[in-house]
């Protein structure tokens, strides 16, 4: 029986997420299992992956074979250079104590790298937020300036027009005074 670790999919259209599993490599991709090792999410940045390290190794040192996006997921939680050290410490090539601290310095430069990212990524998230706000602000203040302009001239409009309506109306009052005069003089005659 040849038994794998694989990916089983769940969640929904266009957002699926992922149990990790080991399974015989003749049941369906979704099917029978033996034993659920991890969860997979891709859809968060960075991606979220919880995973039984212990239970992995244990798979791996029976034989089970990873799919190869299993593998990168096992390598990126350190579960095969786990194995790989074990390896050197069976062999004699370094002690236990040894591949221990090899493991907890490259998990330490791992963590760092993570938190750098996720840093970077909350970062951006508030500059592009600061961006949004001063580019808002700007679009609002435009708006702001055009409608006083436009109010300014509709103001200069009115005035204008009242001007010219306070002329024309004391053009009608000389004109009317220049009538009274002309039709007074000839009938004083």
């Amino acid at each position: 029986m040849a038994v794998k670790i694989r990916l089983q999919r769940h969640g929904k259209k266009n957002f699926a997420f992922f149990h990790i599993v080991v399974a015989d490599s003749r049941s369906p991709r979704d099917g029978r299992y033996i034993e659920e090792i991890g969860t997979y999410n891709p859809n968060t940045n960075p991606a979220t992956i919880v995973l039984k390290a212990d239970r992995a190794l244990a798979w791996l040192n029976v034989g089970a074979q990873p799919t190869l996006v299993v593998r990168r997921i096992l390598s990126y939680e350190g579960v095969l250079l786990r194995k790989h050290l074990q390896g050197g410490v069976a062999k004699g090539a370094l002690t236990q104590e040894q591949a221990d601290q090899k493991f907890e310095a490259w998990k330490a430069q791992k963590d760092a790298k993570i938190n750098a990212k996720i840093e970077g990524i909350s970062k951006a998230a508030a500059e592009a937020v600061k961006n949004a706000e001063a580019a808002e602000a700007k679009v609002n203040q435009e708006r702001a300036e055009a409608i006083a302009k436009k109010k300014a001239e509709a103001e200069e409009a009115a005035r204008a027009a009242a001007e010219a309506a306070a002329a024309e109306k004391a053009a009608q009052e000389a004109a009317a005074e220049a009538e009274d005069a002309a039709a007074e003089t000839p009938a004083e005659a």
